[in-house]
């Protein structure tokens, strides 16, 4: 029966529509916290999650700025373990560059072709292909190759459809036998190219380590000469600092791979400013619903109190309002917990059309913030109540 007195009371003292909008108000600020706390989630599982280590862009391809001086264009030995010391570089891989003539051409009048060529290698570790037949053993004249895909594409729809020249896959090309021919004091020694597979990674043309070490040895025209590239491992090629050492060292890269280094500083602000926002609006709801129940507890102190003189205890009195407000707080993170997840969903299947991956549900970490904004929503009422209801006793 007190219960029912009471629910009349306070009914007639507050007005649906101030404990509506207090309602609202809390509901935004909650969404827009949590709605914080998971884009920063996803955020770091779309630059660090295994699932989107982007194995082009984790591996830059380093050199010397072109100054149109050859000495200077090459990496000496203090540069290279310059670039392994910088804690932001991983691993650093040298690209060796053939040192003799070489020339490719097609075993067929099909498909026509002669170009002269170089080859490069770099550790197994630093080539986005992997293949079973990527290795060469000593005597073979057949020699495994890595060609990057921009060949191709400059075959397929440049130079093809000028020559009148049928177009090549992958596949294509994979089955095709390349003649190559390697001048050694004016002879050509021929050995038979296969290509193995195609690199997003290095604009070069690779071969084994091993090979290319014995023709540099056997038919190299020059001695021992610097690295003029070297391949860089990073967990986060778009990190400020590498593009800052990168210029600071007249280094060069591929300038797209690194120009996110400059989006990043706008995202991480657009990230910090929702979580700004979000806890302003918090305070905001907060102070909201504490004026609120104030409101409601002046609007009915006389009723208050005359409950207490005819024997009501301050402690019920706390009790039943605790019971009037706390569920609605509840309800309001359950609801925006459930907005979050559908729209952590709905997120998920766009950026999976895009490649991109991150977790279909929310993170632990929203759950745990919104269960912490419950306690202090608890703690909030609690307090409030309290001391209002002790000024109304006065």
């Amino acid at each position: 029966m007190l219960d029912q007195l009471l629910k009349k009371i306070i009914r007639t003292g507050v007005g649906r529509s101030r404990f509506i909008m207090a309602g609202i108000g809390l509901t935004i600020a909650m969404l827009l916290i949590l709605s914080a706390v998971q884009i920063q989630v996803n955020y770091n599982e779309l630059l660090y999650g295994k699932s989107n280590q982007d194995s082009i862009a984790n591996f830059l391809v380093v050199a010397k700025v072109i100054n149109g001086n050859k000495r200077e264009n090459v990496l000496s030995t203090e540069e290279v373990e310059k670039l392994k010391r910088q804690p932001f570089i991983e691993k650093v891989g040298l690209l060796t560059a053939s040192r003799f003539k070489v020339s490719a051409q097609s075993p067929s009048d099909r498909f026509p072709f002669y170009t002269d060529m170089f080859f490069e290698s770099v550790p197994d570790e630093f080539i986005d292909v992997k293949s079973d037949d990527w290795k060469w053993e000593p005597g073979s004249t057949t020699i495994p190759l890595i060609i990057p895909n921009q060949f191709l594409d400059l075959y397929n729809f440049g130079f093809a459809p000028s020559q009148n020249l049928m177009q090549l896959t992958q596949s294509m090309v994979m089955a095709l036998p390349i003649v190559l021919n390697v001048t050694y004091q004016g002879q050509p020694i021929r050995f038979t190219g296969k290509v193995v597979g195609f690199s997003d990674r290095i604009s070069s043309v690779l071969v084994p380590q091993n090979f290319l070490a014995m023709a540099n040895k056997q038919f190299g025209t020059q001695g021992d000469a610097r690295p003029s590239r070297v391949v860089i491992r990073t967990s986060d090629p778009g990190n400020p600092e590498l593009a800052k050492f990168l210029k600071d060292n007249e280094l060069v890269t591929d300038a797209d791979k690194t120009r996110f280094s400059q989006y990043r500083r706008i995202v991480n602000t657009v990230v910090n400013a929702s979580w700004l926002t979000g806890a302003a609006m918090l305070l905001f709801a907060l102070l909201v619903f504490s004026l609120f129940i104030q409101l409601t507890i002046a609007s009915t102190k006389n009723e208050i109190n005359l409950l207490v003189t005819i024997g009501a205890s301050p402690k019920q009195l706390q009790r039943f309002l605790m019971k009037q407000f706390l569920p609605a707080n509840v309800i309001i993170t359950l609801v925006c917990l459930a907005v979050i997840t559908i729209l952590q969903y709905v997120l998920q299947a766009f950026l999976a059309k895009q490649n991109m991956n991150v977790s279909s549900w929310v993170s632990w970490y929203t759950v745990v913030t919104a269960a912490v904004i419950l306690i202090v929503l608890w703690l909030v009422n609690y307090s409030t109540i309290k001391k209002y209801i002790k000024e109304t006793e006065k």
